[in-house]
């Protein structure tokens, strides 16, 4: 242990072991207190420069190497350290599936304290890069600077910038050159914006400041070719958005949904604004197993179409349906699971907080000629009652997809009451996940885990499981 001239807390030659909670690498100090270093790799022997002190543990970041763990691979992307968005791309992909199934498996029993079966081993992704089919970026005119801008000792011309967000830094964007998780035209389309921007002085956002016209742009495609584009803007003005949106058509006429929204607020989520659609449709499809899926800009859809397939197959044999239950999908998004598994089941009932999504989960199923679906927009502790369960009959199966979060206590309650003979359980977050789980564990037993990996390159990962009364 040393400490530095800024008298930092700094610990040598520590030796990273694990992988603990959000990626970060896990080791222990001599005197045995826990140590979760981020930019680091476990097997990695570092030395660790303390930023925060907690009473049961330490978080740092690694400042020195000494031995390069043999779990290692080179990083794709020219940003990787920066960035933040992947920060498992210096690991190899095998070594991220054994530790994210590690992780669901560890929260599952320390913090579920649940009896476990035999687990299925993790479903990995067929694809670790170009996978995803959204992603939002920001624009800033008060960019990141990196140290080889500062190292090169040149005047910075421009502070323009059309990125990610820098971690833990609210009003910084990192300007992206290529992003390596969506495949093209995304990079082409971002780079495109912001080159018509500057050439039309188009003022980028300031967080800060909140002043500026352009705030950000989200990109989604989908498996059949279709793309959308939403650029948002602070305020209307009509040449410049018209002269940004007509250039970028013209560069890229395959956008097949452009869109745009105004956007005053002192934050950048879209759910309570106008959009309007400027070229196109307000929508995009996507397809799977022979049913169409409409996606609009403020619906949720699994942004790893491929993987998306693969979660839900196993939702639907964990769920073992027969032509005489009644289903309820719980957090049903745009109706995705609900209509994977309609035909073969009687009926399914499907709850959304976002009545956007519910109309399109409405539509689809019009549009895929399934008739045994009915679909409701609600806070779901409000809306999943005994008033709403007689109405639609009590369900002999429940799927249950919740936000990171998990699931509000009256809704674990209301489902205990209810006693359907089996639930299944999808969770992006195995931790909120193992809390429910301990809520239901008196009532319901764990018969099967299966992790899915959703987000190769990040410590981010998807969990099934099956729940049948005891």
């Amino acid at each position: 242990m040393a400490r530095n001239k800024r008298q930092q807390l700094t610990y040598e030659h520590i030796v990273l072991t694990d992988a603990g909670a959000k990626g970060k690498a896990v080791g222990k100090t001599g005197d045995g207190r826990v140590l979760f270093v981020k930019n680091a790799v476990p097997g990695d022997v570092v030395d660790v420069r303390i930023r925060k002190k907690r009473r049961n543990y330490l978080e740092g970041e690694a400042t020195k190497v000494h031995t390069y763990s043999d779990k290692r691979t080179e990083p794709k992307c020219e940003h990787f350290g920066i960035c933040g968005g992947c920060s498992w791309q210096n690991m190899d992909y095998k070594y991220q599936l054994q530790f994210k199934e590690s992780e669901v498996l560890n929260n599952l029993k320390r913090i579920g304290h649940i009896e476990l079966p035999e687990t299925s081993p993790i479903l990995g992704s067929d694809d670790i890069y170009y996978y995803r089919n959204k992603m939002e970026y920001s624009f800033s005119d008060n960019r990141w600077i990196t140290q080889e801008e500062v190292d090169a000792g040149k005047t910075i011309e421009s502070r323009n910038g059309l990125g990610f967000h820098m971690p833990g830094m609210w009003d910084k964007v990192l300007d992206i050159d290529t992003c390596h998780l969506q495949a093209e035209p995304g990079n082409s389309i971002r780079l495109a914006l912001k080159a018509i921007a500057e050439k039309h002085n188009i003022p980028f956002f300031n967080l800060r400041e909140q002043t500026g016209m352009l705030r950000t742009v989200i990109i989604r495609n989908t498996s059949i070719g279709e793309l959308m584009v939403l650029v948002q803007f602070r305020e209307y003005d009509q040449q410049i958005v018209e002269t940004l949106l007509d250039e970028l058509y013209t560069q890229f006429p395959q956008i097949t949904s452009l869109l745009y929204t105004i956007n005053g607020k002192g934050n950048d989520t879209i759910y309570d604004l106008d959009i309007v659609t400027y070229k196109g449709a307000d929508h995009i499809f996507e397809e799977m197993e022979g049913l169409r899926f409409k996606i609009g800009p403020k619906s949720f859809y699994q942004t790893n179409s491929k993987q998306a397939y693969e979660l839900y197959k196993v939702t639907r044999e964990y769920a073992a349906l027969t032509k005489d239950d009644v289903v309820y999908d719980l957090y049903t998004g745009t109706g995705t699971i609900a209509q994977f598994v309609a035909k073969t089941v009687k009926k399914v009932v499907g709850i959304e907080s976002v009545p956007e999504a519910i109309e399109s989960a409405k539509e689809n199923a019009i549009n895929n000629k399934i008739d045994n679906t009915v679909f409701y927009a609600g806070d779901m502790k409000k809306v999943l009652n005994d008033e709403f369960i007689a109405e639609n009959g009590a369900p002999d199966v429940i799927i249950t997809d919740p936000p990171r979060d998990g699931m509000h206590k009256d809704v674990v309650e209301t489902i205990l009451r209810v006693a359907p003979k089996r639930i299944v359980y999808v969770s992006c977050n195995s931790a909120t996940q193992a809390r429910d789980l301990a809520l239901m564990d008196e009532s319901y037993k764990v018969i099967k885990v299966q992790p899915v990996d959703m987000f190769p390159q990040t410590h981010h990962v998807e969990n099934i499981v099956l729940l049948e009364k005891r």
